[in-house]
């Protein structure tokens, strides 16, 4: 929505609200986008956040398998010579 600044003046109350819900409102000047209203955001609590990071963490980071360096053991005997 765009509306001048002389006519936001009457309405500043309604539009503050539809800012809130989303809405996007441009406040204009001689016909020209001046400002936008946009709805500031809560921050989040500290739980909230490192929950958020925790849940990133474990799925971003690869799961630990086998040590590469071990992965074919299984063909050399005890003394370290080929089965």
């Amino acid at each position: 929505m765009e509306i001048s600044v002389t006519d936001a003046k009457a309405q500043l109350t309604e539009l503050v609200r539809r800012a809130e819900a989303g809405e996007e409102v441009v406040l204009t000047r001689h016909g020209h986008a001046a400002v936008r209203l946009v709805a500031v955001k809560k921050p989040r609590d500290r739980k909230a956040l490192r929950a958020v990071v925790e849940e990133i963490w474990a799925t971003a980071m690869p799961t630990p398998g086998p040590c590469a360096a071990r992965s074919q053991d299984f063909l050399y005997g005890d003394d370290g010579l080929p089965k």
